[in-house]
């Protein structure tokens, strides 16, 4: 396992769209293991393949409630109940906005394995499945920001 180097948003990598994953193999444990080594070492609490420049479907996750990897990702539903809160991103350090996001969602994704496999989440967790997914399609948090922070106001 190695920490690997986050990519900034001013990195093209992140505007690129992600392609499926279709080899279930050492070399996806292996990136999947450095993703959340490199999660954790940046103190995050989610990160997706693009963010170490791998143009792969493939998230980590983790604010507390145990590690997910979620490879494939695809939202398939999301409550009408919003909320509005401040997020950042570990390829804009130091940089928050406010986001509104879906108060639920439910997600199907494979595991590690290949595994169909499907989980609902709300609040902080419904929050990370929306901005990791995000940067699959090449889009930042600071799309969707209604207004960025200053650094005190976070």
């Amino acid at each position: 396992m190695a920490v690997r180097n986050i990519f900034l948003e001013t990195d093209e990598v992140l505007r690129k769209k992600s392609r499926p994953v279709e080899k279930f193999d050492q070399k996806l444990w292996d990136m999947l293991d450095d993703m959340r080594e490199t999660m954790v070492d940046a103190n995050g609490v989610g990160l997706a393949a693009p963010q170490i420049g791998i143009l792969r479907q493939a998230v980590v996750i983790d604010v507390g409630e145990g590690l997910y990897e979620m490879i494939n990702p695809k939202i398939v539903h999301e409550s009408k109940e919003t909320q509005n809160d401040a997020e950042g991103c570990l390829s804009s350090p130091g940089e928050y906005g406010m986001v509104e996001r879906p108060m639920r969602v439910r997600v199907e994704y494979q595991d590690r394995n290949g595994k169909l496999c499907s989980a609902r989440a709300e609040g902080l967790f419904a929050r990370a499945i929306c901005h990791e997914t995000d940067h699959l399609v090449g889009r930042l948090f600071k799309d969707l920001a209604t207004e960025m922070l200053e650094p005190d106001e976070e």
